[in-house]
């Protein structure tokens, strides 16, 4: 395949090779998914796994009730190696004990009325070296350290987006819901207000109002 020339590269080309790397590094390691999950719904998610992985499963429930869901983390084997009920958010780090399909599930199945919106990342593996010969034992050059430097810096602010995203999120739910649950409050507060001074103004009428005697004459 012939090379690509810098017009070629599309509007990346003019980045400079290093920052290339570096945010090619960062996409890399992005596994975060947003869904939807329904009420009395189950939605489940695999991933296959080698034998030794260190793994890491991170969830939280941006909308939805109480924002809580029930998540659940079995091996090809059907062992259950994470299960908690009605949770927010949590983490969970393990190692593959086997090769094979794992599966991790979220359920909403106790909610009747209220669908949820989960948030999850599941990382599989450590990150590469950002160099092949970072684990050398001779020293760094600076070059090379100042490229690391900036590597952890920027997984750093990745991970402060994304929960300042999360929670940025959160909040705009729960203001959502309290203004719907205020303009309800006000809506049933007004028709009460209309039904009580209805009923005051004929409660007024029927005390000024003329009432008719009728007499009747027995005759001797």
């Amino acid at each position: 395949m012939p090379p690509r020339s810098s017009r070629a590269a599309g509007p990346w080309g003019w980045l400079p090779p290093l920052l290339l790397m570096l945010l090619a590094a960062c996409a890399a390691r992005a596994s975060e998914i947003t869904f939807e999950l329904p009420d009395n719904a189950k939605q489940c998610f695999y991933e296959e796994i080698a034998q030794g992985t260190k793994c890491t499963l991170e969830f939280q429930v941006i909308t939805g009730g109480h924002y809580d869901v029930d998540c659940r983390l079995e091996d090809p084997d059907g062992i259950v190696l994470y299960k908690e009920m009605k949770k927010q958010y949590d983490s969970f780090t393990f190692t593959a004990s086997r090769n094979g399909t794992y599966k991790f599930c979220f359920s909403n199945e106790f909610s009747t009325f209220t669908h949820k919106t989960v948030y999850f990342d599941f990382q599989v593996g450590e990150d590469p070296p950002l160099f092949p010969s970072e684990n050398r034992v001779t020293a760094l050059t600076q070059m090379e350290s100042a490229c690391v430097s900036i590597h952890e810096a920027l997984k750093s602010v990745i991970d402060y987006q994304t929960h300042f995203r999360l929670r940025e999120a959160q909040g705009r739910s729960r203001a959502e819901d309290l203004n719907t649950r205020v303009a309800y409050w006000s809506i049933g507060e007004a028709i009460i207000l209309l039904v009580v001074s209805i009923g005051q103004v004929f409660l007024l009428k029927s005390f000024f109002s003329d009432k008719r005697t009728t007499t009747t004459r027995v005759g001797s």
